[in-house]
């Protein structure tokens, strides 16, 4: 059976699908690895004819429960109050990526909420994305998260070019960007091998 990464956010626009992508091609060489697209907006399922990594949409989400592959990411719209809760049931790890400002720490705590009403906090990881160099923002988003139960990931993804030029990083010369997306697939292979 599959390993399910979710990255999800109630809110738009903080970088969910960028990184599932990343995270789903940075694992390819070493693992079958999948994406599902269960956003209507369809950011991820509109590269299904342009990438090697298989996408399916939110139709095949019960298939593949069953599938062959080793690890199956899983792409959310915002919003997703309702569906949340019966979707962390079965998810082994979940990613949590917001942007530095009061409006992403606004959305975030409903988002966090639902998390730690499942009781899969220990599954969940916070990254702070699209960081902007050079400013306070991003301390003062930590400390505003210290008293939640799900864990700041350590890694950092900074606002970079190669993230906004392409949506995959993966095989570009931006090792910068490329060493960020390995450092958090490794914390997120982490939360997978603690269960």
């Amino acid at each position: 059976m599959p390993k399910f990464i979710l990255s999800t956010h109630q809110k738009g626009g903080v970088g969910k699908s960028t990184l599932t992508f990343n995270l789903a091609c940075s694992l390819t060489s070493q693992a079958k690895v999948a994406v599902c697209d269960l956003d209507p907006q369809g950011t991820l399922a509109s590269l299904k004819n342009l990438s090697e990594i298989p996408i399916y949409s939110n139709k095949d989400l019960e298939t593949l429960k069953y599938s062959d592959y080793d690890f199956i990411f899983i792409d959310t719209p915002p919003y997703l109050t309702n569906e949340l809760p019966g979707l962390l049931k079965f998810m082994d790890a979940i990613i949590i990526p917001t942007k530095v400002g009061l409006a992403d720490f606004m959305a975030i705590s409903k988002t966090i909420e639902i998390i730690e009403n499942s009781g899969k906090s220990n599954k969940a990881l916070i990254v702070l994305n699209m960081v902007k160099p050079n400013t306070k923002l991003t301390d003062e988003m930590k400390g505003s998260l210290q008293d939640v139960l799900v864990k700041i990931a350590d890694t950092y993804i900074s606002d970079l070019v190669a993230f906004t030029r392409s949506l995959a990083i993966n095989g570009t010369d931006d090792t910068k960007a490329q060493t960020q997306i390995n450092n958090l697939l490794m914390e997120v292979l982490t939360i997978l091998s603690n269960q």
